[in-house]
């Protein structure tokens, strides 16, 4: 697997860790194989949620937020970081397949599943309890003939060579209980990514501004996409990257004409993420 980082879920997921590779080493070549250990199954922190002031939240059995819900307005994006993940819009008007890679709180997933009624929405999770606490407490809708929930590795959906070429959108919001960096970073997992977007598709991904990996992430989508914008950086660190398919003129004053209509229909500030390309 391409997890870096060590995490509950990563470790969780090895099927055999340093004791077992030692043994392994240092196994005499004239004693009988010992039996092989049934694979383990992958474990994962521990799913919890916190309220303030009419906000749920998700976490991962610590303080980072890994997601967010006003209670009152369970379809709306709440977190700024997770509206800048809908930059995309700004160049798509009507995307046929979107499908997003860490599900959290489902907020993008919902967003995109009312917000566009003629396209397809996937949302890829390894952990089921997330999955479960998403239909449970922030909302999910159930899926349907244009909604799918895959319960699976992100890095396996991406290499699935029947998906290349199908997206026109993809969202990776790939963190763990840490929540300091993507669980993949890797130019294979981005070229992946890259293959799976369809012409003039686009990708966005949310990293940390203020952590090493921050460079390291932007490195390997440069190494994937011919064309690579960040955008301000927003919360305690949260910076979205933008990543085209394709090459794409810039036309600011095309761009703030779309970015009015955004948030005429969807409230979205999309006005401050052209505002964010001029720097980016």
């Amino acid at each position: 697997m391409l997890i870096k980082r060590k995490s509950i879920e990563a470790e969780g997921n090895l099927k055999a860790g340093p004791a077992k590779a030692r043994k392994t080493a240092t196994k005499s070549a004239d004693k009988p194989a010992a039996k092989a250990a049934a694979p383990r199954k992958p474990k994962f922190a521990p799913v919890t949620l916190s309220e303030q002031d009419g906000v749920r939240y998700l976490h991962f059995g610590t303080e980072w937020v890994q997601g967010a819900m006003r209670i009152r307005k369970p379809d709306a994006i709440e977190l700024e970081y997770a509206q800048q993940m809908m930059s995309w819009m700004l160049f798509i008007d009507q995307p046929r397949h979107v499908a997003q890679l860490g599900l959290g709180t489902g907020a993008l997933t919902k967003f995109c599943h009312r917000q566009f009624p003629q396209a397809r929405v996937t949302a890829v999770e390894l952990n089921p309890a997330v999955v479960a606490i998403c239909r449970s407490m922030f909302k999910l809708p159930p899926e349907d003939d244009r909604l799918s929930v895959l319960e699976m590795d992100a890095m396996d959906f991406v290499m699935d060579e029947a998906r290349h070429g199908t997206l026109d959108a993809l969202q990776v919001d790939l963190y763990d209980a840490t929540a300091r960096g993507p669980v993949l970073d890797t130019p294979e997992f981005y070229a992946a990514c890259a293959a799976c977007l369809a012409e003039g598709g686009i990708m966005t991904v949310n990293l940390f501004g203020d952590h090493p990996s921050y460079a390291k992430n932007l490195k390997a989508m440069r190494f994937a996409f011919p064309q690579v914008i960040a955008l301000p950086e927003v919360h305690d660190g949260n910076v979205v990257a933008i990543a085209f398919k394709n090459r794409t003129e810039l036309d600011f004053g095309q761009l703030y004409e779309r970015a009015a209509a955004i948030t005429a229909a969807t409230k979205l500030p999309a006005k401050s993420w052209v505002n964010g390309m001029k720097g980016g």
